[in-house]
């Protein structure tokens, strides 16, 4: 079993970074000094349930984090700052900050340094999430000890559910688009500003206006539908969260 340091600093280690072509360093005092950080860590930049599920959840719902007192969400792994810079723009996860844990030094200092050799990744981190408040470990989620790649509950919905269960999303979304609507950007834009997975079914492309009109009732766009009620345009999303 994985040690939960819950109560305890995180390791004092200072992460060379590569940014514009230059050399640069992120340290301790940084990242971590009077802020509120979550931090989440993974075996690697690029591997499948990283990059499908752990990284993008917790870009989407960056905003409702920094809503709810979180000043900057870090993403860690035993990749060099190479990769994880690629890794970043392949993401376009502008809301998240990736540190390099090229040497595994954080991660062992963590306790969770573990040995996958015998997939080829060598040394790499267990994956884990936590709070950190000024440098201090508030909440700890480290995944299950069992064979794999276990993703469980360091995931950006139980992180949130911790801050703050109320901001936690639990309605399904879905608005039917078309291409070039102001108002259809408008809606997705507040949507992902209040941490709200949806989906989208864009006219012409995977769905008809005759199903909108079907489901809806209306021929103008979007139309929003929050656990399966229609609720209506841009404007009646508005009055919703408010």
């Amino acid at each position: 079993m994985f040690k939960d340091i819950t109560g305890q600093k995180v390791p004092t280690i200072t992460f060379p970074i590569m940014t514009d072509d230059t050399w640069s360093t992120r340290n301790y005092d940084d990242i971590f000094a009077n802020k509120t950080v979550v931090v989440f860590s993974l075996p690697g930049a690029f591997t499948p349930t990283c990059s499908s599920s752990h990284l993008p959840r917790y870009n989407e719902l960056a905003p409702v984090f920094f809503a709810n007192g979180v000043d900057e969400i870090v993403c860690v792994s035993v990749n060099d700052t190479f990769v994880m810079n690629a890794w970043a723009q392949d993401q376009d996860a502008e809301n998240i900050s990736f540190i390099p844990d090229g040497n595994g030094e954080f991660t062992e200092g963590m306790g969770l340094l573990v040995d996958k050799a015998a997939i080829g990744f060598g040394k790499r981190s267990w994956r884990y999430a936590m709070l950190v408040k000024n440098g201090v470990i508030e909440k700890m989620f480290i995944e299950p000890n069992v064979p794999g790649d276990p993703f469980e509950v360091s995931d950006a919905d139980t992180m949130l559910n911790y801050i703050n269960p109320e901001a936690a999303q639990s309605s399904e979304v879905a608005i039917f688009t078309k291409p070039g609507c102001s108002h259809c950007t408008k809606a997705k834009a507040l949507l992902t500003e209040k941490g709200i997975k949806y989906e989208e079914l864009v006219l012409g492309e995977n769905t008809t206006i005759s199903a909108m009109r079907a489901t809806s009732g209306a021929d103008t766009t979007p139309q929003i539908f929050i656990d399966g009620k229609c609720i209506g345009g841009n404007d009646e999303l508005v009055k919703y969260f408010s």
